[in-house]
């Protein structure tokens, strides 16, 4: 992208294993069809089911691991143990689909724009554009370095205009799987 949004944060959110951040949810998306052009294959932000399905890992606890909110250092980096910065992507043990930092680190982008319930949500796990006098905000989740243990949740989202930019926010992309014609 020949810029680096992490360098105005300084050194300690920088590295090779780092998640970027500082990135709106706009930049995610130029990220994306960049990556797509370059690569011809498909990427783009997950949809809020699709992330979620992906954070839990086939759990229906407050947290991919169950419910003891004192495991989740073994899975996370919060407010509670990551003394004020993101740390390298892996670092942490993986969910059950083998998924690292998906509670934790920094929030992560998705598609949808912001719905204040599931009320007319997609069944079928694409994104939520529509609806709400189709607002401008978008959704975030996972909680980040700066987050409360409650904020990490499977289930916790969040609001922010597609511009915002914070040293807690980074995002992940998906890959689609190419079409097989039968």
């Amino acid at each position: 992208m020949q810029t680096d949004p992490s360098a105005e944060y300084g050194e300690k959110f920088r590295g090779d294993r780092q998640p970027v951040i500082n990135v709106s949810w706009s930049a995610a998306q130029t990220f994306c069809q960049k990556l797509t052009q370059l690569t011809k294959r498909g990427y783009r932000l997950p949809s809020e089911a699709e992330w979620e399905y992906a954070c839990r890992a086939g759990s229906q606890a407050k947290y991919s691991f169950g419910n003891d909110e004192s495991q989740l250092g073994n899975y996370a980096w919060y407010d509670g143990n990551s003394i004020g910065q993101t740390h390298p992507v892996g670092g942490k043990k993986p969910n059950a689909f083998g998924l690292y930092d998906m509670h934790g680190n920094v929030w992560e982008w998705c598609e949808d724009r912001w719905h204040s319930n599931y009320k007319d949500a997609p069944t079928d796990s694409k994104a939520w554009l529509i609806g709400e006098n189709d607002n401008r905000y978008r959704v975030i989740r996972g909680g980040s370095w700066h987050a409360d243990p409650g904020s990490c949740r499977s289930a916790y989202r969040f609001i922010l205009p597609p511009d915002a930019r914070y040293s807690v926010i980074g995002f992940r992309v998906v890959c689609s799987a190419p079409r097989v014609l039968c």
